[in-house]
């Protein structure tokens, strides 16, 4: 039996870093992706048979795992979840992460001046969006969605972002376009244009598409090398955000998106 092995690569920067697989590390993310993507607990032989590894081999990375307490194991069923150790990690990114302690002041502005539930958020290399930071407005509405919560990269504004700004073509493009699920999904060709636009004037905005009477807009936070690492989000209603009231948000949220990156990529 062979084993499968998840190849690294780095994709921040405009060329792919090549990275040397340690196949340790990549077999023990594999499993706590799994574990985290799975509904239930689950067993080595289920692990080990997904991942395709040998199932010795899965039960030895899956015994150092529970002894860090990044994965659990159900003594009576033997089935392994996530631990409480990968709180304790994800906290530490979340606490002391830089953009997150830059960010929250910005969104904390945006949700009390516009009335917005506004989100830092990191597009990460597998091209999800994670919501970092988050604050909420004191108006009724709010968007149900909470610090840590992960999207579909191309999905709402943030994805047109990613589009705009990524090195894809538009034949790959229209497969992870076609790929994505909407509320009211647009057609490609309007979302085409939507992405020119977006490369044009620097921020995205979806209107009913990710949620239907939900309006997004979304700025990017580009990296010394103007790579796309981050973006400013906020949502409201689109009952409350007309032509002229996107402008004005998209406008004060480019400041605060450029006062974020002087200060995450000035330093040293």
């Amino acid at each position: 039996m062979t084993e499968s092995t998840v190849s690294p690569t780095a994709a921040r920067g405009s060329k792919a870093v090549r990275v040397r697989p340690v196949p340790a590390v990549s077999r023990s993310i594999a499993i706590l992706r799994l574990l985290g993507d799975a509904k239930q607990s689950l067993g080595v032989k289920a692990i080990a048979d997904e991942l395709q590894l040998v199932p010795s081999t899965c039960l030895h990375i899956l015994r150092v795992l529970v002894s860090e307490e990044l994965v659990q194991v159900e003594p009576g069923t033997k089935r392994y979840t996530l631990g409480s150790g990968m709180i304790s990690l994800a906290r530490s990114v979340l606490e002391g992460g830089g953009f997150t302690r830059l960010v929250q002041p910005a969104l904390d502005r945006l949700a009390a001046s516009r009335g917005v539930t506004a989100m830092g958020v990191e597009i990460s290399a597998r091209q999800t969006v994670v919501v970092l930071a988050l604050s909420k407005s004191s108006q009724p509405f709010r968007l149900h969605t909470d610090v840590g919560s992960q999207f579909s990269g191309f999905v709402s504004a943030t994805g047109r972002l990613i589009a705009a700004y990524g090195a894809e073509g538009w034949p790959q493009l229209r497969k992870q376009f076609n790929a994505t699920h909407w509320d009211k999904a647009p057609t490609f060709e309007t979302w085409k244009k939507e992405v020119e636009q977006t490369r044009e004037r620097h921020w995205a905005v979806d209107r009913d598409n990710f949620v239907s009477g939900l309006t997004v807009v979304a700025v990017p936070i580009l990296d010394s090398a103007h790579q796309l690492r981050y973006t400013l989000v906020a949502a409201g209603l689109s009952s409350q955000l007309n032509a002229a009231a996107v402008n004005e948000l998209a406008s004060t949220m480019k400041d605060e998106a450029q006062a974020v990156a002087a200060m995450l990529y000035s330093r040293g």
